[in-house]
């Protein structure tokens, strides 16, 4: 796999880190092997609680399905720690999928375990659709407008662009804008 990392923040990777950070999201791989690359960040920030100072978030592409987790902790160690095990909990839940899916068998992590009755969990679908008109209008105003509905995503038509657009609140309380492409 490879494997990309990246300080922010003014954080300082030493070898030591990366070589840890190497050796627990490379051993992500050995569970799907069709993980293909990955990237690191890593990032200081100015978080009133120790417990919240350095975030680790990584991001894995499996052929062109993205997993990715977020951990926070008062240092680095922990923090890739949990990340780890949160990315391995996904890719778990991602193979079951898959696997279920194949031959409707049981998950790599429940081989050979009993299973027991709150260890089911109810497979997720769509419960409700909505239909809403998309209007055009630039970036701006799609913030008023999604600031206006009280959600923390707006899908609406790029003005310039004349392409769909989703808007989305960040944890910094900045803006995100997905601006897809067909590939």
């Amino acid at each position: 796999m490879k494997l990309q990392i990246v300080a922010k923040n003014n954080v300082e990777i030493s070898e030591t880190i990366r070589a840890y950070v190497e050796k627990k999201v490379g051993k992500l791989g050995r569970y799907l092997s069709t993980i293909d690359e990955g990237k690191v960040e890593i990032s200081r920030e100015g978080a009133k609680l120790p417990e919240q100072r350095f975030t680790i978030q990584v991001t894995l592409d499996s052929k062109g399905v993205l997993i990715r987790a977020q951990e926070k902790s008062k240092d680095m160690r922990t923090a890739i720690d949990r990340v780890a095990d949160a990315l391995s909990k996904r890719i778990e839940r991602y193979k079951g999928k898959l696997y279920d899916k194949k031959s409707r068998g049981v998950s790599f992590a429940r081989q050979g375990a009993p299973i027991e009755e709150e260890d089911i969990e109810a497979p997720k679908r769509v419960v409700k659709t909505k239909h809403f008109l998309v209007k055009p209008m630039p970036v701006d105003e799609a913030i008023n407008q999604m600031e206006l509905l009280g959600h923390s995503f707006f899908l609406f038509l790029d003005a310039d662009t004349e392409r769909l657009n989703l808007l989305y609140r960040r944890d910094d309380g900045n803006y995100g804008l997905i601006e897809p492409e067909q590939g």
